[in-house]
């Protein structure tokens, strides 16, 4: 999956699946937003672990924003680790980051996915909604207890309906 174009003259831009050579860029804007305790730490390893959920925007050659589709069941996905570099906010690549793992999500089958944030204005913007944390399964709370807001976890919880992609996409 690969959306490539250029954007106001600059170079070339393009959201592509990450591979082994972005987990440094990867480690480094998470940990950057981790830092400012808006998004879980994740060590090296743990992206490692799990690379083949993580979606990257690259600019120029440099990985300037990442996002990852996790799934967590046969039909739900959690839409996480997105982050975009500061100096790069605000030119829709959090949109195209999200967007690329909703396809992936429509291409898989899934029919909800849904996102913890504390940007509940963006999410909204692509069409999801605010729903009760309490109405999301019990399993999608593994992580949770590494962050130090667990129990008290202030982000919102949104959600979207993945409407089935039909026709010869296989």
């Amino acid at each position: 999956w690969q959306e490539a174009g250029r954007h106001g003259g600059q170079g070339l831009e393009l959201v592509r699946k990450a591979v082994l050579g972005d987990v440094p860029a990867i480690y480094e804007i998470v940990e950057a937003f981790a830092k400012k305790g808006i998004m879980l730490h994740r060590s090296e390893t743990d992206i490692c672990d799990s690379l083949r959920d993580f979606f990257v925007y690259e600019k120029e050659g440099k990985i300037v924003g990442t996002c990852a589709l996790h799934i967590c069941s046969a039909d739900m996905g959690e839409i996480r680790t997105l982050a975009v570099r500061d100096a790069h906010t605000r030119g829709g690549i959090g949109t195209k980051l999200v967007t690329a793992c909703l396809d992936e999500a429509s291409s898989l089958g899934l029919k909800k996915v849904f996102a913890l944030t504390y940007k509940t204005a963006f999410f909204n913007k692509l069409r999801f909604k605010v729903i009760n944390k309490e109405l999301l399964p019990h399993k999608i709370w593994g992580d949770c207890i590494k962050c130090v807001k667990f129990p008290n976890c202030d982000e919102n919880a949104v959600i979207i309906t993945i409407v089935p992609r039909h026709g010869g996409d296989d």
